[in-house]
């Protein structure tokens, strides 16, 4: 097949190809740097819109037309089982293509080099349940012939990823009706698609993962910023300096104060001047209101490479602290949340309806963001600097709805695929103060929180 002729059934079928660009623009921001393999004539690649985009395919003739049409990014002419480039890149995708490949394992072994840590690979396939409709729809040539693919689901690409070293993040089905009718067409894709049991139906099959190859900074070379948003907790700022264990390379506690009535502003600035000869401590007043203004504010005044939140009430023991930093720092995960809903908790620790409140909340974010979250509303999360810097820079997308500071980072790191793991923790009854949480008022805006992440993320 010609290069013109393929331009011509991208043409023929502009709905699929628009709404696969759409879907993949989601999750590639513009200006990354991108490889696709198996990139034919450079249509996707180019749509992308990459900082730097380079194409590979095994047919002479689609190179020839990608340089001659598209001549914004670099071709080359390379077989993927024998992929040889000296430079990594933030995305890796292969969509349509993977069905095609002579030995689907030698390709995912052969690019473990153009990854860093960061990177991610995105595979797109064809569901194999559409397999006799779409045989039947190139014998009346409604769609591009091709030749005979290799028969595999998600399980059989899982199953390769997990054997050439590759962590799975997420998979889902996008796509249920292919050719565009007004309101029809984005009725059934955009919200019955994305329903349960009825998205199993997808045309798109779509996986996201990571490289388990890809060389982590030791964990002795890394520094860890631990901030503390404190709000009414006098009682609690000299046990959580002195009970804050060292992690790392380096450990500094930043406290973010936030209109408080009971001189925790007054305690945080004595103490922190008397432990400063033992402690790396640093202090200051957030500007807005709410938690997660004060999580962006200590965020901003971290210079450690891993950022930790630690809510001041101590309901979560500082002493659990370890447990996530060997976590990310070891490469099992890149989003580190506590969950409280695993080990009994002491007696008022959490009252009924919270308890409630936090089950359901993970059965809907567990849904939404396509990995497993237990526990949305544990205060202790864990991020590296790195990826919040990224998680910030896109955070127009869903905009400074959050006052918690949770959904902020849990919405930006599922946006990222990040891979998240949750630690179990023990929850504690608070000894000193109140709780700053309203169950109704805070629970109202966490239900619309959800229905907004719904259209942001599952009906977009």
């Amino acid at each position: 097949m010609s290069g013109e002729q393929r331009e011509k059934w991208i043409r023929r079928n502009a709905y699929y190809h628009r709404s696969l660009v759409k879907y993949l623009k989601f999750i590639i921001p513009e200006g990354a740097a991108v490889l696709e393999i198996g990139c034919g004539t450079g249509y996707l690649l180019e749509q992308l819109r990459p900082s730097r985009g380079v194409g590979m395919d095994i047919s002479e003739e689609m190179i020839r037309f990608a340089r001659l049409h598209r001549p914004g990014c670099v071709y080359y002419q390379m077989n993927a089982e024998q992929l040889s480039l000296n430079e990594t890149f933030d995305y890796v995708i292969i969509s349509d293509t993977v069905g095609s490949f002579k030995d689907v394992q030698m390709v995912f072994e052969a690019i473990h080099p153009v990854f860093t840590p960061q990177t991610r690979l995105i595979i797109t396939s064809t569901n194999f349940i559409w397999r006799p409709v779409l045989n039947l729809a190139e014998r009346l040539g409604l769609k591009m012939p091709q030749k005979r693919q290799n028969w595999l689901d998600i399980g059989d690409i899982t199953s390769l990823l997990h054997l050439t070293d590759f962590d799975l993040i997420d998979h889902h089905r996008k796509m249920i009706f292919p050719k565009y009718i007004p309101l029809v067409s984005p009725l059934l894709n955009q919200y019955m698609g994305n329903l349960p049991l009825i998205n199993s139906l997808g045309l798109i099959t779509c996986l996201v993962a990571r490289s388990k190859k890809a060389e982590q900074k030791p964990a002795g070379e890394l520094s860890v910023s631990v901030v503390i948003p404190a709000r009414n907790e006098k009682g609690n700022i000299e046990a959580l300096i002195q009970r804050t264990p060292q992690m790392g390379r380096h450990t500094e506690l930043i406290f973010i104060e936030g209109n408080s009535t009971d001189q925790t502003w007054e305690e945080i600035q004595r103490l922190g001047a008397h432990y400063a000869a033992s402690y790396d401590i640093k202090w200051a007043q957030q500007d807005g209101k709410g938690k997660g203004d004060a999580v962006r504010k200590g965020f901003d005044l971290a210079s450690g490479d891993i950022l930790m939140i630690l809510d001041a009430d101590m309901t979560v023991a500082p002493e659990e602290l370890p447990k996530f930093f060997d976590a990310i720092a070891t490469g099992k995960g890149e989003y580190i949340n506590g969950s409280r809903l695993v080990y009994p908790m002491e007696k008022q620790a959490m009252r009924f309806l919270n308890l409630l409140g936090n089950k359901f909340f993970s059965l809907a974010f567990s849904w939404l963001l396509g990995q497993n979250l237990k526990d949305t509303l544990c205060g202790t999360k864990v991020i590296s600097r790195e990826n919040y810097l990224r998680l910030a820079a896109n955070r127009s997308y869903f905009g400074n709805f959050d006052p918690f500071g949770d959904f902020d980072l849990i919405f930006g790191a599922a946006k990222l695929n990040l891979k998240f793991i949750e630690i179990p923790i023990r929850y504690r009854a608070r000894t000193y103060g109140e709780t700053n949480i309203s169950r109704f008022k805070h629970g109202w805006l966490l239900l619309r929180m959800t229905a907004f992440a719904l259209r942001k993320i599952k009906f977009r």
